[in-house]
């Protein structure tokens, strides 16, 4: 249906209006991040809001050449993350992104919204990652707080922070396909729609291992993810931590069941498994470069400590190092 030309005028004015008002009586959060969803359907612009219809985003490009760490942040003695550390620490290894898991301690979700302009500021996109039910309580020790298991809720505030903190760029759930009565497509489609309506362009890259990874999954979940989080554990062959050699085949088989250029991002255990055991150094350092090599991005669990483990943090220090092209 064609719009009259002066309902592009009108629409604002009226919605503005209403929202004001709402805003006043403390329903409505976030003023800007709602001006500029009235903005994008009624075709204005606003700064710092998206011109881009939401159809047209491409919510994939961010996930692209990711050299990431993940977890494990350093932290000071009352037991907040470091963020100065942190930083120093990732500049040092050369990576561009880093996986932000709220899990560990109940201010982990204030720490980011401190650690996110500072981020921006060096050029380094941030991923968030909730944990499931399955590493919940009475199952785990701690949630995801404050918003614990409302993954509704969770999507719309990651959203909203991403819309004032641009550094922001996707969020993640831990052992994704190992809670899909939790996840079911439908509920999954109502949290993305919760998310999208304040930032189309925030992506959605759950975990998922191999086994996991089916065609019946992809049929199911594939039209709704922007990209995968790949832990790899050689689970074509014999689930392990070492044997790197079956990266590259495990990646082609997982980007063939979901559509062409949903990005793959290799995840790396460069920390123990609670089953698998321990990796090297050696194999850290083969897996990420087959990684590299073959998907869209690489990512080591977890962030290693340069004074406790200096081997590994060596070898994801060499892992990242710009490459030449010939």
């Amino acid at each position: 249906m064609t719009r009259p030309p002066e309902f592009g005028l009108l629409l604002p004015a009226v919605l503005s209006s209403q929202v004001e008002f709402i805003s006043r009586v403390g329903r409505v959060r976030n003023l800007a991040v709602v001006l500029a969803a009235i903005a994008m359907l009624s075709g204005l612009a606003v700064p710092g809001a998206a011109a881009t219809p939401p159809a047209a985003v491409d919510r994939t490009a961010g996930l692209r050449g990711c050299l990431a760490t993940y977890n494990a942040p350093p932290r000071t003695a009352d037991h907040r993350v470091d963020t100065a550390r942190l930083l120093a620490e990732l500049g040092e290894l050369g990576a561009n992104t880093y996986n932000w898991l709220i899990w560990h301690q109940p201010t982990d979700w204030e720490d980011l919204q401190a650690f996110l302009p500072q981020a921006r500021a060096r050029g380094l996109r941030v991923w968030v990652t909730l944990v499931p039910p399955s590493e919940s309580p009475p199952k785990q020790k701690w949630y995801s707080e404050p918003f614990r298991l409302d993954y509704e809720r969770w999507a719309q505030e990651i959203a909203r922070l991403s819309v004032a903190e641009p550094a922001l760029i996707a969020w993640s759930i831990d052992d994704f396909a190992h809670n899909l009565t939790t996840f079911t497509p439908e509920k999954l489609r109502a949290m993305l729609a919760a998310a999208r309506a304040i930032n189309p362009r925030l992506a959605f890259a759950p975990c998922l291992y191999f086994r996991q990874i089916t065609p019946a999954f992809a049929s199911r979940y594939g039209e709704l993810i922007d990209g995968i989080l790949f832990p790899y554990r050689n689970e074509s062959v014999k689930a392990n931590l070492t044997d790197p050699g079956q990266v590259a085949a495990e990646v082609a088989k997982v980007r063939a069941l979901f559509r062409p250029g949903l990005p793959v991002i290799v995840d790396v255990y460069a920390t123990r498994h609670s089953s698998l055991g321990d990796s090297t150094p050696e194999y850290v350092a083969t897996a990420l470069a087959a990684g590299r090599a073959s998907a869209d991005g690489i990512m080591v669990y977890c962030h290693q400590n340069p004074k406790s483990q200096p081997a590994k943090y060596a070898a994801v220090r060499r892992a990242f190092a710009p490459t030449t092209t010939p």
